[in-house]
Parts: C-alpha cells; sequence; structure tokens
C-alpha cells in the first residue's frame, strides 16, 4: 500500500504466509506492546494533536493521510469539474504516496531516486539514495525524512540536496516516520524491521530512545492529543500514553486489522478483516464507549482502507468494490458507491463537501459527500494503490507506475 503508509503507511505480520505479509502487515504497528513503546514521552505534546509543522491543506500535504491522526481529512473546496493540469511521469515504479510541501510534490521511487516536482509540473528536485525505499516521505521545515528497505532512515535537505544525517538499524524500514517531542527534543519517530520503534533526535540523528515491540513493525499509528493508537494484525487495538510510555487501555476486535485506525476529535473509528467498523469513543487515554457502527454481513465484504473522516460521516473502502459511507451518530449507511474496477490500497479523502476515491484499476472518481451522486471521473491507465494529496484547488495522485496527476481548476 502505501506505506505509512497505506501501505500504510499498515503492516506485515510476518511468518503466517506470503499473502499475509503482503496484505496485513504491510500496514500496521503489529503486536506493538512488548516494552510498549511508543515512547515514554513521545510527544509531551500540547494538547492539540497536530504537531506545528503540519499544514492547513493550503499549500502543504507533509505526511501520509494529511495530520497525524490519518484522519484523510483536507479543509478545502474543489471544483466539481476538476481538470487535468498537467502530469508528470517518471516512468519508475512506486509504492508510496506523495507529500506535498510548499506546492511541490516529492515522492520517492522503489530504486530509491527521489522526485520533486513544483506547481506547474516541472522536476525541480532529483536525488537518488540508490537503494530500496518503499516508504512514504515525511517533511518538516523544508527537510524530507525517509525510511530504507536497507535500514538506514535518512534526513534530506531539500534546500541543497544534501544528506544531512542517516541512522542505521538493523531491519529495513517500510513505514513512514513520524514527527513530535520527545524528552524536550524533536523528535523524528519511526518502527524498523529488527522489532524497534526508535526516537531519533530531528537535528543531528542521534537516537534518543529506542522501545522493544517483539515484531515487525509497519505501518502508521494515529494520535490523539498525546496518545497512541495502533491496530495490530493479532486483532488488538492499544492505547499508549505517549508520556509516560504505559498502555492505557486496548480492545480486542473480532478478526486481525488490515488497516491504520483514524481519528477525529474524541472518536476513534477502525474496520477488521471482517467487515467490521468500530468507534470507540476516548477519555483520558482510555476507552469511554465503544460500539460497532458497521457490523459484518455476508454483503458488504472487507474494509481494506483508511476511513476518511469528517465532522458528520465517515467513508470507507470495502472489498466488494462499493464506497460506503456511514453516519457517525446514527451508524446508517448514508450511500454506497461501487467503483469501477476492482478495489485496493488507496484510501479515500473527503474534501468538504466532496470525496475523492481510486480504485486499484486506475479510475479516480469524485462524489458529493452528502448524497454520494458522481460528479467526475478520470481513467489514469495506470494502477494506483497511493492515496491522493490534497492541498488548496488541486489534488494528486501517483500511479503505481510512477505517474504524478495533477488536477484542479
Amino acid at each position: 500500500m502505501n506505506n505509512g503508509g497505506v501501505r500504510v503507511d499498515n503492516g506485515k505480520c510476518g511468518f503466517l504466509s506470503v499473502v499475509f505479509l503482503n496484505f496485513c502487515v504491510m500496514r500496521y504497528f503489529c503486536l506493538l506492546f512488548c516494552g510498549m513503546v511508543v515512547a515514554a514521552g513521545f510527544l509531551g505534546c500540547a494538547p492539540s494533536s497536530r504537531p506545528a509543522f503540519e499544514g492547513s491543506n493550503d499549500g502543504d500535504w507533509p505526511l501520509f493521510r494529511g495530520d497525524t491522526q490519518l484522519s484523510g481529512f483536507a479543509r478545502v473546496t474543489l471544483p466539481e469539474q476538476p481538470v487535468l493540469l498537467w502530469s508528470y511521469r517518471s516512468d519508475s515504479r512506486v509504492n508510496t504516496s506523495p507529500a506535498v510541501y510548499r506546492q511541490t510534490a516529492y515522492w520517492c521511487d522503489r530504486r530509491g531516486r527521489v522526485y520533486g516536482v513544483d506547481s506547474q509540473g516541472r522536476r525541480c528536485f532529483d536525488y537518488d539514495f540508490a537503494t530500496a525505499v518503499e516508504a512514504s516521505p515525511m517533511i518538516c521545515d523544508s527537510v524530507l525524512y525517509i525510511g530504507r528497505i536497507d535500514g538506514f532512515m535518512s534526513a534530506l535537505s531539500l534546500a541543497t540536496g544534501d544528506t544531512l544525517w542517516n541512522f542505521e538499524t538493523e531491519g529495513q524500514i517500510s513505514a513512514s516516520p513520524g514527527a513530535g517531542i520527545f524528552r524536550g527534543k524533536q523528535a523524528v519517530v519511526f518502527g524498523s524491521y529488527d522489532h524497534f520503534l526508535y526516537c531519533v533526535d530531528r537535528q543531528s540523528g542521534l537516537e534518543i530512545r529506542r522501545f522493544q515491540s517483539g515484531y515487525y513493525i509497519n505501518g502508521a499509528v494515529a494520535l490523539w492529543k498525546n496518545h497512541f493508537i495502533s491496530g495490530g494484525c493479532d486483532a488488538w487495538l492499544r492505547i499508549i500514553d505517549g508520556t509516560t510510555g504505559a498502555p492505557t487501555d486496548s480492545m480486542q476486535l473480532d478478526t486481525y486489522i488490515p488497516a491504520s485506525p483514524a481519528i477525529d476529535g474524541d472518536g476513534c473509528y477502525i474496520a477488521d478483516h471482517s467487515g467490521n467498523v468500530y468507534e470507540l469513543i476516548l477519555r483520558d487515554g482510555t476507552i469511554g464507549r465503544s460500539r460497532k457502527i458497521v457490523e459484518a454481513t455476508g454483503s458488504n465484504g472487507s474494509f481494506v482502507s483508511v476511513p476518511a473522516l469528517s465532522e458528520t460521516m465517515l467513508c470507507i473502502l470495502s472489498d466488494d468494490r462499493h464506497l460506503y459511507a456511514v453516519d457517525r451518530a446514527s451508524g446508517t449507511v448514508r450511500w454506497k458507491y461501487l467503483q469501477k474496477g476492482n478495489s485496493g490500497e488507496s484510501s479515500p479523502v473527503i474534501c468538504n463537501d466532496k470525496v475523492i476515491s481510486c480504485s486499484k484499476s486506475g479510475i479516480v472518481t469524485l462524489l458529493d459527500a452528502d448524497s454520494g451522486k458522481w460528479l467526475w471521473e478520470y481513467d489514469t491507465g495506470e494502477q494506483i494503490t497511493a492515496c491522493p494529496a490534497v492541498i488548496r484547488g488541486r489534488f494528486y495522485i501517483l500511479t503505481a507506475k510512477g505517474t504524478l496527476f495533477c488536477f484542479g481548476e
């Protein structure tokens, strides 16, 4: 998926089967508990769960799903009939989703080459790590942070094109990094296949602390205030206090969890593989109450995407090829839309009154968020597994073949 991941940035529960690895663990922090980790103090961030580096979707979409809550929500209004402004073809396969920083889109191909394409569709940045990369990038203060298959986390200056530092682990890094305050320092936080979660000083690249997880770490964790919430292939959802590093609550779902949670306000939403969608109301670091907002049936299939959240509804993609819009208050399905082509790993994005959805076969669709009415579509002609990136007035779609499409007014 797109790592952080959808390939989320989700997770590989290794040793079960090759299929299970590719589907499940490339999306999550699996069994992220044994020393648990997520930081004995990882984010001593202020009550707001959005770090200062994040944009308002004006000119930035600096990390996977747009924010640390993995909400998949963009505070922008898109035209009902977007036009293709330009496309850039790299002709190089990619596994990742793009990040947008100061209206320039960045991504890395499987061989480790970093692309930067400006708002006019012109190549303006080029760098080659010369090693395989599956992780989506994160950008903070003109520095791009990205994990590599050879086990290094790298910090790359977008201003000078120089590698600022490399931090070595003993396993591959396939998930997007996150950022926060740890012990008073700006930290980059990421997991490795060596079973550790690392907190590394953002400026120097020196290790601040590591945490034993007991299993591969590959996926995106959602942030709620100063707590971390992760779903695992063991079917457990866990909440970790980012100040103390202690687990504060957990909940076992019916079956394993194929995508990361998404958070809006005090509501956390996550799906399991059998087709249930859960709503958890968070209070003081614990699950105040929970319910199945969507219950599995023989017809709705398995939900394969990270939910996208607005204030009133969630949108989630099922492997029955439908995009479902569910009312958060009542739990009723407002509408469902049958995609053209098979569902894939691309999670939808809600943009105020519209929803962007991509099928694995390459169809990009724009729907009215309230009614599910079809508004517009575009056939890229190439497979899509990446999540859309959205800024004011435009959105970006990156295909698995390495073509970036920019749509807007």
